[in-house]
């Protein structure tokens, strides 16, 4: 199923932006933190669709060498699992970054910690999580396939768009993932554009998609763009 993420109205109150998406599709991701913080779960009960929520992410970073940001950024993806348990949602995750290449080894221990911390706490709550593969930036986990040996056989969500930045999109179709981040760029800036204002070929993508059986959500900037990259992507 493909879905569409509210990224596309985060201009607008959550609510505005739920009546606006169901009326398009079965599946929204929440991006949840600014607008769309989710204080409320209750809001969620008037709404027939399927919903995955995409954790805070702006201040956190669950690699972190300073042990108490490392520990806050945790409870801030706890809470967004007590969140997602209520709703009956699955949850995406940033995986982390780390500050200078010296640190990389430090980082993944403190990554090892969060990742046993979350998926103790994810167990507790009946809630399935992933994490996404990271855009062309310097010292973030999961930029490339080679480094989902970090994750550890934890659930994958492939964001095609940042894929694409890295170069190595093809590589990441080949691999075992549950969900997908679908947006288009130049192969230049993480711009989240409408699929087909950029390069990439999103027909082996969808292609990969129904073979694996995983779910998807468009995640563009405006909401025209995310209507017409359904639309698109629906053709194929």
């Amino acid at each position: 199923m493909i879905g569409i993420s509210t990224y596309c109205l985060i201009d607008e109150p959550l609510p505005v932006a739920l009546d606006r998406l169901s009326g398009f599709t079965g599946l929204i991701e929440v991006m949840d933190e600014g607008p769309h913080f989710i204080d409320r779960p209750e809001l969620f009960e008037s709404y027939s669709a399927d919903f995955i929520l995409h954790a805070p992410y702006h201040g956190m970073n669950i690699a972190c060498l300073f042990e108490a940001v490392r520990r806050a950024s945790v409870e801030v993806m706890t809470d967004c699992f007590r969140q997602a348990a209520k709703i009956g949602a699955a949850v995406v995750l940033h995986p982390g970054y780390y500050a200078w290449e010296q640190e990389r080894e430090q980082a993944d221990r403190q990554f090892g910690k969060s990742l046993a911390e979350l998926s103790r706490a994810a167990r507790e709550l009946s809630v399935v999580f992933s994490f996404e593969n990271m855009g062309d930036m310097n010292f973030f986990n999961l930029r490339t396939p080679k480094d989902l040996a970090i994750i550890d056989g934890t659930g994958f969500t492939l964001d095609v768009g940042h894929a694409n930045l890295n170069r190595c999109l093809p590589e990441f179709l080949k691999t075992k993932f549950c969900h997908m981040h679908i947006h288009d760029n130049n192969g230049k800036r993480d711009t989240h554009s409408a699929v087909g204002e950029g390069e990439i070929d999103f027909r082996p993508v969808m292609t990969a998609m129904r073979r694996k059986h995983a779910t998807a959500v468009i995640e563009v900037k405006r909401f025209d763009g995310a209507v017409a990259s359904l639309r698109a992507l629906e053709g194929m």
